[in-house]
């Protein structure tokens, strides 16, 4: 069902199969996704792609350190003619948003997203108004030893299911990037894959993905490890293993299966942990050291 989805993916970002993967399962998952890399690595590329793949309205929110959450949300404006406020919706209305370099933003601003993103909605001046179905953010940051960056609170790092870094293209594809045609003017010409109401379909399908109740043991194990282990701070919620699971029946879908096996944990478990969880000051392991631990455990 995903092959001609990725292999259009592949004509645009080429040699990051794994990770497009990753990101239409979290739009399945109905997640929100963060994509933590250099400039200049394709991170707005991969949005604007999905948005085409999937027919989604797309709109991209440039965060700054001057920006107000009204510049995310809207604002209402009074109107002498009626007496009364409007309210002019800001670009956090639509089916995909791109909100591009996020920790650029203080935390004020990056905390307007919160709601939006854990409740499809927002609030203005005490009247609530529902955000758009699906309704999926991507966010962008730079490497927090960059300039002007401001890293995200633990509260916000949670509302995003998963964290992929897209990292350097191998050398036979960057010379296809460098000698071949503009990406920007590739993704223009893409038609959709799916339409919205397929997309809108699948994430309800996903559900329905068997989970045996030893896959359900052996995500317990996971979440149970990281909360003894002397590695990290704090453990991992039950959030977190929601999160792993909703992620792992999206994978098992993508891969035509019926049932969610121990493989599927492993592949999303880096993009759903790593992000969630505080290494402890004392401790010297890398992200690879810290997934090794847990692929050690005893799967079923």
């Amino acid at each position: 069902m995903f092959t001609p989805l990725l292999q259009t993916a592949n004509t645009i970002i080429s040699g990051k199969e794994e990770q497009i993967k990753l990101a239409v399962a979290c739009l399945l998952s109905k997640g929100h996704l963060l994509i933590e890399d250099l400039p200049g690595m394709g991170k707005t590329t991969l949005a604007h792609l999905l948005a085409q793949l999937f027919g989604l309205n797309y709109s991209r929110i440039q965060f700054t350190s001057d920006m107000l959450p009204a510049d995310i949300i809207g604002v209402s404006i009074f109107n002498k003619n009626t007496a009364e406020f409007n309210f002019h919706p800001g670009p956090v209305f639509s089916q995909l948003v791109l909100a591009d370099e996020i920790n650029r933003a203080t935390a004020k601003t990056q905390s307007a997203l919160l709601e939006a993103m854990e409740e499809q909605q927002i609030t203005v001046d005490g009247k609530t108004y529902p955000l758009d179905n699906p309704f999926f953010v991507i966010a962008t940051q730079n490497p927090q030893t960059q300039a002007g960056t401001f890293p995200l609170p633990e509260s916000q790092l949670d509302r995003f299911l998963m964290r992929i870094v897209l990292g350097y293209p191998d050398r036979l594809t960057e010379r296809g990037i460098l000698s071949g045609a503009d990406r920007r003017e590739l993704l223009q010409e893409l038609k959709p894959v799916f339409s919205v109401e397929q997309l809108l379909k699948m994430q309800q399908q996903i559900r329905s993905v068997h989970i045996s109740s030893a896959l359900l043991d052996y995500v317990q194990d996971i979440l149970q490890f990281s909360r003894h282990s002397q590695h990290f701070q704090t453990g991992l919620s039950p959030r977190a293993g929601l999160a792993l699971l909703r992620a792992a029946q999206a994978w098992a879908f993508i891969h035509n299966r019926e049932m969610v096996i121990p493989d599927d944990i492993k592949a999303i478990l880096p993009a759903i942990i790593l992000h969630r969880l505080i290494i402890k000051e004392d401790q010297n392991s890398n992200k690879q050291q810290i997934i090794n631990l847990f692929n050690e455990l005893a799967i079923p």
